[in-house]
């Protein structure tokens, strides 16, 4: 779906389910409907995922992953060929406060680890570094996407941690 301009942009009065976030057009736009966040954001760190894992065999890949760079959602679609890119950046806007700020936590952890074994590759390609960021990769950073992925598709333990967290703010103002 491309804007044409005529939809009210304004991120603060854009509502999930209402045009031109309808639940039909996100789905044709492989954007979750009531998340409002696509799974194809995730490719970002899919693509630097298997670099790393391959560097024990191939360690000519570290300059791939010492290429990459963080880029936050918007920028993320901003900067892709990702054909309704427009609404995906306004359905991340319009996302759910909670479910969009646990989606951000996961990805700055995937960011922090990444950045890690780049600073690891800046120092040596030995074949000991490369299967320890390979590990890294398969142990840490798949389990992060799988939970942003999670998150994205509306199947997280967000909503158990969100009913948590409402719990836990509703005893704080009964106590004070």
């Amino acid at each position: 779906m491309r804007l044409t301009g005529d939809e009210n942009l304004d991120s603060g009065r854009a509502v999930l389910g209402e045009s031109p976030l309808t639940a039909e057009a996100l789905r044709a736009a492989n954007i979750n409907p009531v998340t409002g966040l696509a799974t194809d954001y995730l490719n970002h760190f899919n693509e630097v995922v298997m670099l790393m894992e391959m560097l024990p065999d191939m360690p000519d890949c570290a300059e791939d992953v010492l290429e990459w760079a963080p880029a936050d959602y918007p920028t993320h679609f901003a900067n892709s060929t990702f054909k309704d890119k427009e609404l995906a950046i306004l359905a991340y806007r319009s996302a759910p406060n909670a479910v969009r700020a646990h989606l951000e936590t996961l990805i700055l952890q995937i960011d922090d680890e990444v950045l890690k074994a780049q600073a690891v590759l800046r120092e040596t390609t030995s074949p000991e570094a490369c299967a320890h960021i390979s590990r890294l990769a398969s142990e840490e950073i798949k389990p992060l996407i799988a939970a942003a992925s999670g998150t994205i598709n509306g199947h997280a333990d967000t909503e158990d941690e969100l009913d948590d967290e409402a719990a836990q703010a509703n005893v704080d103002a009964l106590f004070g």
